[in-house]
């Protein structure tokens, strides 16, 4: 008898050892499984269920003896096809996630960019604006309500799902600190301008033109209008001032909209970005090519790109060709 009840220990064991070492997914593919702050043992099994429903006795039981009940951590974990019950059950129990990829998408507006970031992490827009818009945290940052923006770079990077909006803007802080090398900071500087304001700059470029090619011919004429004190008069500000960035056409009577951030009233840079730009047009401000244009339009061929013009004459030529393309259109 006491042979038998060896050989039936033995066996439960054995069995045991089997359910825990099988595979949580049978697919040839990783999946991942996102963990919410609200989830229970009961819900997480039911989302691992949706990978493989056939495989739960296994995780069921490394819960049980995990005591992964009461321990579910939040956050994105990886199902790889060899993955045991036991290494998923751990990972869930002791909160080792699996990064994410959270993209800092160009667009108008930080409140825009940071929306879409909320998107892709276990938080909301509202908690990522306030932490960017809190006066003790921009002032670690070097930064005020006008240039937080500053902080935001287009690009991808890894980061846990679970990032809180803290978390998020001491990243985006510390992106900013190695995108802003000596080189790039020795170029600014020999612009006479901070790195806030290349930024701002860069803002206007990347509105102006989604041609990369011709960004730093861009850059180079605002910088000209800079250095002889005209006004930018950069159509995008305007449309920044209105809050309407769906414009297609700006009339006269759009160019008087009262705003610090209209280059048509005010000389000089406004007092932050308009958009999130992308990094090739911070790189097209820094490296801007050197000429004598002062003026451009949009080129009457809508392909994207801007006739330049050194005088005011040629340009209003130029203008009038593009005016005449947009009533032939019916743009308005």
């Amino acid at each position: 008898m006491k042979k038998f009840y060896i050989l039936l220990l033995t066996s439960f064991l054995a069995l045991g050892t089997w359910f825990l070492a099988w595979p949580v997914s049978t697919l040839d593919r990783p999946v991942r499984i996102y963990v919410d702050r609200d989830d229970n043992l009961d819900s997480v099994t039911a989302k691992i269920s949706v990978i493989e429903p056939r495989q739960m006795v296994g995780f069921r039981l490394t819960a049980m003896l995990r005591s992964l009940r009461g321990h579910v951590h939040p956050g994105c974990y990886e199902v790889t096809p060899s993955m045991s019950s036991w290494r998923l059950a751990t990972n869930i129990f002791r909160g080792q996630q699996t990064p994410v990829s959270v993209t800092v998408s160009p667009t108008w507006t930080k409140e825009m960019a940071l929306a879409k970031v909320a998107r892709q992490l276990l938080t909301d827009s509202a908690g990522l604006a306030a932490e960017f818009n809190n006066r003790d945290r921009q002032r670690e940052f070097g930064v005020d309500t006008a240039t937080a923006a500053t902080l935001l770079l287009s690009n991808t990077y890894e980061m846990y799902w679970t990032t809180s909006p803290r978390s998020f803007m001491q990243r985006m802080a510390k992106e900013r600190d190695r995108f802003w090398t000596a080189g790039r900071t020795a170029k600014a500087k020999a612009l006479g301008m901070s790195r806030e304001e290349v930024y701002t700059l860069a803002s206007i470029v990347d509105a102006e033109t989604a041609n990369n090619g011709e960004k730093p011919t861009v850059a180079g004429l605002y910088l000209n209008r800079l250095r002889t004190g005209m006004l930018l008069q950069a159509d995008p500000t305007v449309k920044f001032a209105l809050g309407d960035f769906g414009l297609r056409r700006i009339y006269g009577y759009m160019l008087t909209t009262p705003s610090p951030y209209n280059t048509y009233l005010h000389a000089g840079l406004p007092p932050g970005p308009i958009r999130v730009p992308q990094t090739a047009s911070i790189d097209a401000v820094l490296n801007a090519e050197h000429h004598d244009y002062l003026y451009m339009c949009a080129n009457s061929d809508f392909s994207g790109t801007h006739a330049f013009a050194a005088t005011y004459s040629e340009h209003l030529r130029n203008a009038a060709r593009y005016v005449r393309a947009l009533n032939e259109r019916g743009i308005k």
